[in-house]
């Protein structure tokens, strides 16, 4: 579920659509968290899916640390990538803010942990990153991980509306990360290997 401060606008021809915030979403606001009307797809039923319907899945899906691909219900699936994130993944199904969003402001995320199956140039953004690989989580998760953590100071004094929809055990396993008593789970954890599946197969 994508944070309800936001709607989904026309951007440009080169991105089409994508997900903008209506008022101000602070840093270290939980910007979309993975619910119960999400649909995961294993790689069996993708494969039992039309053409077409695979298509629909590759464009507007991800794929999760298991291998399977996890479909937003709402307009999370228009949330365009960014070599420069104003929102970050973590490995507990959710993702937080890591700057202030301001009105007019798209929500962006960094396709490099969303285990893209295939390398894609981003638009040029005029940083040295121009590429997004299937592989870049391996690269780039501690980066990506310390810029969550900075973000721990803000999480409990912003207005959540989506905490009710992390569950309670997931919720309290990373106010442990906050609060100084658990090791942060790194986004690391969310890297599929598509070589595994493929041993498994033969």
């Amino acid at each position: 579920m994508i944070h309800p401060d936001t709607e989904l606008q026309f951007i440009n021809n080169a991105v089409g659509y994508g997900v903008v915030a209506k008022k101000l979403i602070p840093k270290g606001t939980i910007t979309w968290v993975q619910d119960e009307l999400d649909q995961v797809f294993t790689n069996s039923e993708s494969a039992a899916l039309s053409p077409l319907m695979r298509q629909y899945l590759e464009t507007y899906c991800f794929t999760n640390g298991l291998g399977d691909h996890v479909l937003c219900w709402d307009n999370a699936k228009f949330v365009n990538h960014s070599f420069t994130p104003n929102c970050l993944s973590t490995a507990y199904d959710f993702e937080i803010a890591i700057r202030d969003i301001y009105p007019g402001e798209q929500l962006t995320d960094d396709y490099g942990y969303l285990n893209v199956s295939e390398p894609f140039e981003g638009i040029d953004e005029g940083t040295e990153r121009k590429i997004v690989y299937p592989d870049d989580i391996l690269q780039y998760h501690a980066q990506w991980d310390r810029q969550i953590k900075d973000r721990f100071l803000d999480i409990n004094h912003v207005a959540q509306p989506l905490e009710k929809f992390i569950p309670l055990h997931t919720w309290n396993e990373f106010q442990k990360v906050i609060d100084g008593s658990a090791e942060l789970k790194s986004i690391i954890t969310c890297y599929y290997d598509p070589a595994i599946e493929r041993s498994k197969a033969s």
